[in-house]
């Protein structure tokens, strides 16, 4: 499979690299996370600047309709470089405004930056099941319920939000999609940082006045495809920085006079994790390829058949390199743990991959004679 990348697409992502190892660094990025906010103003007017916030948005909304493809270009580097900005919810969130249609205006504001957006889908009771809701719309389209572990919830301005209008807790069918804006009264967010220094939040919505979406799950269940597909990609980038920080230490950490990366057994252990990388890499790229297709069981097969591979080669290389640097592997210090902890929380967002094998193996075709 041709990984190639296009002209313009490896510009764009060259020029976002550029910026991350000249303003982004990994000192940069540990004084922002531990700060107040979590997050940095400057990096996202930065990303404003770039045109990564108008590169999903269609150009009759002032963006450049980029695709999936386009998208897993950014990713990568925004894994790569361990940003923590809000660029993934906000993504996401575009994602179910695209979908939905008749949301220019909010299109338009996402395009220049101006709103960042979280999408409010899990609850305390769900874990993977995004059809187990229990926040209520009302027929006035007023939301009650608490959303948990809303990615960039503290930094959003409005939020995507599942909720039933009828039917039992876990029924697909009376699922409804909402715009809740961030000031609106009966809105109360709990911001707090995960343990890969990204933010996250508890939301509670108290009889909050909301608009609805055009469609229901069929939208939700397709935004979440496009959405692991971006989480796919970032885990491609974090792989590929982990693996070279690896290569790099057994270059130079000497035992017995001699590199370690001359020990055979070293080496074995380092083309295990190429591999487990490049078939990774292939998964990330059909997924990217196929999540817009026509076809939605074609679309769910290659979404979850990505998750799990990525998620299984992401567990392998981030433990393989924890282990092939030794104690300091886990060390706050180095970027090697740190992008382990990201794709940790990357195989944990949107279903892991028992869940997604799990999905999978239920969709037509799987079993012989369907």
């Amino acid at each position: 499979m041709d990984f190639t990348f296009k002209e313009e697409q490896q510009q764009f992502a060259d020029a976002l690299r550029r910026w991350i190892d000249k303003d982004y660094g990994f000192e940069a990025r540990r004084k922002i996370i531990h700060s107040d906010a979590g997050v940095s103003d400057a990096a996202w007017s930065q990303l404003v600047e770039l045109g990564m916030t108008a590169l999903p948005v269609p150009e009759a909304q002032g963006g450049f309709d980029g695709s999936a493809v386009d998208m897993m270009v950014v990713m990568q580097e925004l894994g790569r470089g361990l940003v923590v900005e809000p660029y993934f919810a906000t993504m996401l969130g575009a994602q179910f405004l695209k979908l939905a249609g008749g949301q220019e205006a909010l299109l338009e504001q996402v395009a220049s930056g101006s709103l960042k957006l979280a999408c409010a889908l899990g609850e305390q009771q769900s874990r993977y099941d995004l059809a187990d809701v229990a926040t209520m719309a009302s027929p006035s389209h007023t939301i009650t319920g608490t959303k948990t572990v809303v990615v960039h919830g503290g930094q959003a301005g409005a939020f995507i939000v599942s909720a039933r209008t009828r039917g039992a807790q876990r029924e697909r069918e009376g699922i409804a999609l909402y715009v809740v804006q961030r000031d609106a009264a009966g809105v109360t967010v709990t911001d707090y940082r995960t343990l890969d220094g990204q933010r996250a939040a508890t939301v509670r919505f108290d009889g909050a006045q909301a608009t609805p979406l055009r469609g229901g799950w069929d939208v939700l269940e397709a935004a979440a495809d496009y959405g692991n597909t971006l989480l796919c990609a970032e885990a491609i980038g974090a792989m590929d920085a982990i693996f070279a920080a690896t290569l790099e230490y057994l270059k130079t950490r000497k035992q017995f006079g001699v590199p370690i990366g001359q020990f055979q057994a070293l080496q074995h252990r380092m083309a295990d994790m190429f591999i487990h990388l490049e078939q990774a890499r292939s998964m990330a790229m059909l997924a990217a390829v196929k999540v817009s297709s026509d076809d939605a069981e074609e679309r769910r097969r290659v979404a979850s058949a990505a998750k799990v591979r990525v998620g299984q080669a992401a567990k392998f290389v981030g433990q393989q390199a924890v282990q092939l640097h030794g104690g300091m592997g886990v060390t706050d210090e180095l970027p090697a743990a740190h992008h382990f902890k990201r794709l940790t929380m990357i195989g944990l967002t949107l279903g892991d991959v028992d869940h997604h094998l799990e999905r999978f193996a239920h969709e037509p075709g799987f079993t012989a004679g369907q």
